[in-house]
């Protein structure tokens, strides 16, 4: 089964900041612990999520959820997860490593413009010092990794993947360029345009 054999390769290759809760009885069900990124809202929590892969996968997209409650613009509140990879993006060839990575990066640059929390949405755009400031709370409340971690029976970490970095770097790299084209005194203007910078990504 492709994803047995995708499960293997990475626990031989382990993804940083991810780790597989592998399911022996069910192998269609697919959970992993992924860890808060540095410099986000989510930082200092570990998230536990959920893979779900039809009979028809991989010409079919696995279903992503969270299990732990996050604030998030792609995140329902019931957990569902909304990006392209896992809708009209999908490929068979990206398959499990793909899309874990995926959700990590969702974590660094959501995406407000296929917000499934449009209250995360709107304030992601518009009062982003009060997104984060839920995001974080709700972090410390439901995603400290001793909460997280109770879950999880694996744990491993190797050199993050390039793609993730460089979709990363790229867009911290927009908002950075619009903030320093600004004068100083001008701060508020200035997040505003980091702001838009977030929308287009």
């Amino acid at each position: 089964m492709r994803a047995a054999r995708e499960i293997q390769k990475i626990h031989a290759e382990p993804l940083e900041g991810i780790r597989i809760v592998q399911n022996e009885e069910d192998l269609t069900d697919i959970r992993a612990v992924i860890d808060g990124p540095a410099g986000t809202p989510y930082a200092g929590g570990s998230f536990l999520m959920k893979l779900t892969l039809s009979n028809d996968f991989p010409s079919v997209p696995p279903k992503g959820y969270f299990l732990t409650k996050i604030f998030h613009p792609n995140v329902s509140k019931l957990g569902e997860i909304c990006v392209n990879t896992l809708k009209k993006d999908w490929k068979p060839e990206l398959g499990i490593r793909h899309v874990l990575l995926t959700v990590k990066c969702l974590l660094i640059v959501p995406n407000p413009e296929s917000a499934l929390n449009e209250e995360a949405g709107k304030l992601l755009l518009e009062a982003y010092d009060e997104y984060a400031k839920m995001a974080k709370m709700m972090t410390e409340i439901h995603a400290l990794s001793s909460k997280a971690g109770e879950a999880s029976s694996t744990a491993a970490s190797s050199t993050c993947a390039s793609s993730c970095a460089a979709e990363t770097s790229a867009a911290a790299g927009k908002v950075a360029a619009s903030a320093a084209s600004k004068p100083a005194v001008k701060t508020e203007k200035a997040k505003v345009d980091a702001k838009r910078s977030l929308k287009r990504l």
